[in-house]
């Protein structure tokens, strides 16, 4: 929903992603209105709701993660057009929730196979709503119903078509910070045993420095860890910025690039036009499977 809202009233919009709005379901859209109304002042959240049909967009504008969500997904698949130039053609999306590349895939990515791997739970949903608004799958995209707390990402897809002799690309978007870190590091090994070299990997994280009892963080940071934990979802860990190349090497994996949530911000939206600012701590970081004969800033 928020790229959707991002898409139909930024100035200069970084992604053309209308899909929340055909693929949320009414009840949904207005359990997400409330939700963010609920963490307003009084004051405010009777303004935003006095405006009618486009108080969900002021909402999830409002919301902390709003800016991290929209420059996440571009710089992701910046990362992933470059690497078809290449000749990757696999593209592997991890806790794809309701990722919608696949149904706006363009032309660049005609030969590319998707797959999408989520939670079967989260899976059912999304393949029941395409149903319900009459929208086919493409005939190049993969579901993996997979519950990755109890089967490695290797063995989901060894399930599959997935060819781990061709380099792939994966992308694991807004889902390390709520999983414990061995898990974190359990999914990173299996990205680099099962995905051939010179495979690519762009991942979000936070830093691990918002755990410590001492981290005095923005007011919208807090905000967000505030809400996310409200629902049951906290925060759970992160990785130190100093130290994640050596991480990343100790599991197979080069890092080629780590951008903190303002750079990323600088990077897309230079003078603020679309007014993204990152809740502060977010990271989004890509690496290379080892063994790809590419040079550290490939």
């Amino acid at each position: 929903m928020m790229r959707a809202v991002h898409a139909r009233t930024a100035p200069k919009p970084l992604l053309d992603d209308r899909w929340g709005d055909r693929l949320v379901p009414d009840v949904v859209r207005s359990a997400f209105l409330q939700s963010a109304l609920a963490r307003m002042e009084p004051e405010a959240s009777a303004k935003v709701e006095a405006l009618g049909d486009v108080a969900l967009d002021v909402g999830l504008r409002a919301n902390a993660a709003f800016a991290d969500v929209i420059l996440r997904a571009r710089y992701s698949e910046d990362a992933l057009a470059a690497a078809i130039e290449r000749g990757i053609d696999q593209y592997v999306i991890v806790g794809a929730g309701f990722d919608s590349y696949a149904l706006r895939q363009p032309a660049h990515a005609k030969d590319l196979a998707i797959f999408e791997i989520d939670h079967p739970a989260t899976q059912g949903m999304k393949r029941r709503r395409l149903a319900e608004c009459g929208i086919p799958a493409p005939d190049n995209l993969h579901f993996i119903a997979a519950d990755l707390a109890s089967e490695g990402l290797d063995a989901a897809l060894a399930r599959s078509s997935f060819d781990p002799g061709r380099p792939s690309f994966f992308s694991w978007l807004g889902v390390t910070m709520y999983l414990p870190r061995e898990a974190n590091l359990t999914t990173l090994r299996a990205i680099a045993s099962c995905a051939s070299p010179g495979s690519e990997l762009v991942f979000t994280y936070v830093d691990k420095a918002v755990f410590a009892p001492e981290f005095a963080g923005s007011e919208s940071f807090e905000r967000l860890r505030s809400s996310v934990a409200s629902i049951g979802e906290a925060f759970l860990s992160g990785f130190d910025p100093a130290t994640l190349a050596e991480e990343l090497r100790e599991c197979g994996l080069t890092l080629l690039e780590d951008l903190s949530g303002e750079e990323n911000a600088a990077r897309y939206d230079k003078g603020g036009v679309n007014g993204l600012r990152s809740s502060g701590a977010a990271h989004i970081a890509r690496a290379r499977v080892a063994g790809g004969g590419a040079s550290a800033q490939g």
